[in-house]
């Protein structure tokens, strides 16, 4: 056993991890690579954003595939026990896991930090194979390559974590780039002791590999790919069966559940695998249920500044698109997820890309949108900061004294608002829809988000409603807004009567009512021949069949 040969630290890190009280049962990966492992010479690299459990992966295989370390205790308890090979591959083979994301003290060069590597796993691979001759000039190929022919076809498995690490260095260099490209292709590529490389990180390896340097690798993205779609992130049913675990917790240690399963959905859905899976973050969800609390988990891993970095180069090619995705509505997009290799991004596409890659954005059937609140949250935090935004950071600092003069039904100062929002010079605002308007109203009620939890066409009544703004503390006032182009504002209210919405703020038959704050009824009506906004708010009474009194 060795730093990077048969460690047992794969095996050490996946037991903790599998002793958690929220560890799911992803090993049903391993049957997809147990052939693999047989066939022999077969690349793959999955790429996904943070905290998608690629290093949590990584150590499975590591642990499952490593003859240093006896893991049955481990996975006779997991799916992968059912299997036919299953004891065959279990322990059986020679594992070398590098994880490229653990730096030298103070490391100030490319060549420290591939030295470093180097001559680790040269030490490691000597004190096993202690019988083969060695030359000083000798690569880490020609040393493997030695050991395959002299010790009767010893075959290796390469799992390298964080294969992209480097890229994000200040002190690489662009010949840097490529000689590490040019080593990763050295060490894996059309060697007879290479049984499975599996290679896992944030960026696509296509940009760097423009040649055939790594052409081996069958590259498997979040965006692209269907295939290990569900063995990243959590599914709908992991999240239900967590959060049933959850409840059990909270029973057992007489502790109050502050996490609901529509939080959870809220907070950290939405993102998709290329079969349309819906797919939660897993780091937060499971952070959530370990703290009983609802909060930004995986974006505080990062400050929102690495969302700005995204947009700041070329406002003027984004600033719209985050309009319409602050609505909630996605935008189109062709994403070329090799873009986000690159420190100098310039087109929208670009930039887009590497927001989606970055895990910043969803993508699905063509278009991205903004995830869910944990990462709208930021948005709502860049928009009020960045004056280079221009008409959406001013919009959104508008919308503190919008949100106030709704709560007063002070309409005049409502009209006034959306009346600045409609006169602001840029091709969003031409009101030719109601997607349009809707991406304007976020705008103005931005700031609602702080204490309230804001929901599009929600199911109410008999309906659905085009906003509901559900106060998080439940004695405050709660908002039904409902917009109309061509149509008055008392129409809009006359539907939120007529359709019952405010019903989406009592509990269910026989339950105590969760909110009970005055219920407003907004109406919001726009006439695009005059271009004049009308609004009209209302109290609802909640219990009975709404019934507005002014």
């Amino acid at each position: 056993m060795g730093i990077y040969l048969n460690s047992i630290s794969s095996y050490s890190l996946y037991k903790s991890e599998y002793t958690r009280p929220y560890f799911v049962d992803k090993s049903s990966l391993l049957k997809e690579l147990i052939p693999l492992a047989e066939q022999g010479n077969a690349h793959i690299c999955i790429t996904r954003p943070r905290r998608f459990g690629k290093t949590v992966m990584a150590n499975m295989i590591g642990a499952f595939f490593s003859k240093g370390v006896e893991s049955s205790d481990v996975f006779d308890r997991l799916q992968i026990s059912a299997d036919k090979d299953y004891r065959k591959h279990l322990n059986q083979h020679n594992v070398i896991y590098i994880d490229f994301s653990k730096m030298p003290g103070n490391c100030k060069s490319y060549m420290e930090y591939i030295t470093r590597i180097e001559e680790r796993l040269k030490r490691d691979l000597l004190k096993v194979y202690s019988e083969i001759e060695i030359y000083p000039e000798d690569s880490l190929w020609d040393i493997l390559e030695s050991i395959f022919i002299e010790y009767n076809g010893q075959k290796f498995i390469f799992i390298f974590d964080e294969w992209d690490c480097i890229f994000h260095k200040n002190f690489v260099t662009e010949e840097d780039r490529q000689n590490y490209i040019s080593f990763l292709s050295n060490l894996l590529k059309d060697h007879a002791y290479v049984s499975l490389s599996y290679m896992t990180g944030i960026l696509p390896i296509a940009k760097y590999s423009s040649g055939s340097e790594l052409n081996m690798f069958i590259e498997y993205t979040m965006a692209s790919e269907e295939k290990f779609s569900e063995d990243f992130g959590f599914t709908e049913s992991e999240t239900d069966m967590l959060y049933r675990r959850y409840l059990e917790i909270c029973r057992n240690e007489e502790k109050t559940p502050y996490v609901t399963r529509e939080g959870l959905e809220t907070w950290y859905d939405g993102y998709y695998a290329k079969n349309g899976e819906r797919m939660y973050n897993p780091r937060s969800v499971v952070a959530s249920l370990t703290n009983n609390n609802l909060d930004s988990y995986w974006t505080s891993s990062g400050p929102y500044d690495e969302i700005f970095y995204y947009v700041k180069n070329n406002v003027a090619e984004v600033r719209n698109d985050l309009a319409v995705m602050i609505s909630g509505e996605g935008v189109p997009a062709k994403i070329k997820e090799y873009a986000a290799t690159s420190m100098n991004l310039t087109t929208r596409e670009e930039i887009l890309s590497a927001m989606v890659v970055y895990g910043f954005l969803s993508y699905y059937q063509g278009k991205v949108y903004i995830p869910n609140k944990e990462l709208m949250d930021k948005f709502d935090e860049m928009l009020q900061k960045e004056a280079s935004l221009g008409y959406v950071y001013r919009l959104a600092k508008e919308s503190e004294r919008m949100l106030k003069a709704t709560l007063e039904k002070d309409t005049s100062t409502m009209e006034e608002i959306l009346e600045y929002a409609h006169n602001t010079e840029t091709p969003i605002l031409s009101y030719n829809n109601e997607v349009e308007l809707f991406s304007i109203v976020n705008l103005v009620y931005l700031c609602a988000r702080d204490s309230y939890r804001v929901e599009r066409e929600d199911k109410a009544g008999l309906g659905f409603v085009d906003f509901i703004f559900y106060p998080e503390n439940p004695a405050d006032t709660g908002i039904i807004l409902e917009l109309k182009v061509d149509h008055t504002a008392d129409e809009a209210v006359q539907q939120i009567i007529d359709k019952k919405y405010s019903l989406r703020f009592s509990g269910k038959a026989g339950e105590k009512a969760k909110y009970t704050g005055e219920i407003l009824a907004v109406g919001i009506g726009y006439n695009k021949k005059t271009k004049k906004h009308q609004c009209r708010v209302i109290t609802c009474l909640l219990y009975t069949s709404p019934s507005p009194r002014d």
